[in-house]
């Protein structure tokens, strides 16, 4: 598999993201500028220009008309897809972590940080009145119940989130209270990604594991081990596959050989648990991963910040596991 290899950040990659129908490809980075790609030959479709802080996230509704991010710079951003420009700015007190659009398209969701006396705080804002949040959970049960990572589920019942001390949890999105929690992980979760249907939920976390679960019971069924942490992981749409992605910690990767801080994508059969692949090419942990939606590539976000597209050869699909 030849990579397009898509650089258009001077910094570190933090989360990429494909939309509904697969055609576009959305980047951030830990510099300022969000990034849009066509997916089918890496062209750069544009940059969304107002950030001026580390760029934590991203997310785009249903139908490719609006692109959210949130920043070090303590705001959510929205932004009209096509023409690049920005049409609101959500300002809190401290860095969004993580955040997302609801399958509707209507409401937002995205979480803060605990920093400076402030508590992390789940927030939930109707974009045809983003003055207010109509909903605010302060996440205070725990020591490091930090959120890093968070998605809604399948009818947007809920928002699950990944925590700093390992811990996932479901809020009911309507009254903001715990429905099920789980402490399944011993160290930070990274990063949560449902299956197409989303049915299956899976984590990536830094003890070296990615875990797959039932996304509506948050009943455990599967894990993935590696020898290093894992960054993030992805359910492929088409076949019983997942991919993860991860390495050594960043701050070590200079004193390291690319091979010695294992820093491919490697793929894992969803049932059977076993490796099946890997691939090389980063020069330096993975952060983010995604499938295409039609499950014929995948594309990987590095600490290089190059963001790597990789269309699967034939031999892909001819491979049968030997049971």
């Amino acid at each position: 598999m030849k990579p397009l290899m898509l650089h258009g950040h001077e910094r570190s990659i933090t989360q990429i993201k494909y939309n509904l129908e697969g055609d576009l490809l959305f980047s951030v980075a830990k510099d300022t500028n969000p990034t849009a790609w066509y997916s089918i030959n890496g062209e750069r479709l544009g940059t969304y220009d107002g950030h001026t802080g580390a760029i934590w996230c991203i997310d785009v509704n249903w139908d490719t008309s609006v692109v959210l991010t949130g920043a070090a710079d303590n705001t959510a951003r929205l932004w009209d897809c096509a023409t690049g420009r920005q049409t609101d700015v959500i300002e809190r007190k401290t860095a969004i972590r993580a955040c997302g659009f609801e399958n509707a398209g209507q409401c937002i969701m995205m979480t803060t940080d605990k920093q400076m006396g402030h508590e992390c705080e789940i927030l939930v804002f109707d974009r045809r009145d983003i003055g207010s949040p109509v909903l605010t959970v302060p996440v205070t049960a725990a020591k490091d119940a930090k959120v890093t990572a968070a998605v809604w589920s399948a009818l947007d019942e809920y928002i699950i989130t990944g925590h700093e001390n390992g811990e996932i949890r479901q809020y009911d999105a309507k009254n903001g209270e715990i429905v099920r929690k789980i402490h399944d992980h011993t160290k930070s979760v990274s990063d949560l990604q449902l299956s197409k249907d989303k049915s299956m939920l899976i984590s990536a976390s830094k003890d070296t594991t990615a875990k797959l679960f039932d996304a509506e019971t948050l009943k455990y069924m599967k894990t993935y081990k590696t020898d290093r942490p894992v960054n993030s992981a992805a359910i492929s749409p088409i076949q019983d596959h997942v991919v993860l992605g991860g390495g050594q910690e960043a701050m070590n990767v200079t004193t390291t050989a690319t091979k010695v801080g294992k820093f491919d994508a490697r793929f894992f059969h969803l049932v059977f648990q076993e490796e099946i692949g890997r691939v090389k090419g980063h020069f330096g942990p993975i952060n983010s991963l995604a499938f295409h939606p039609d499950g014929k590539s995948y594309s990987s976000g590095g600490e290089d910040g190059y963001v790597r597209v990789h269309t699967f050869d034939s031999s892909y699909y001819e491979f049968e596991f030997d049971y």
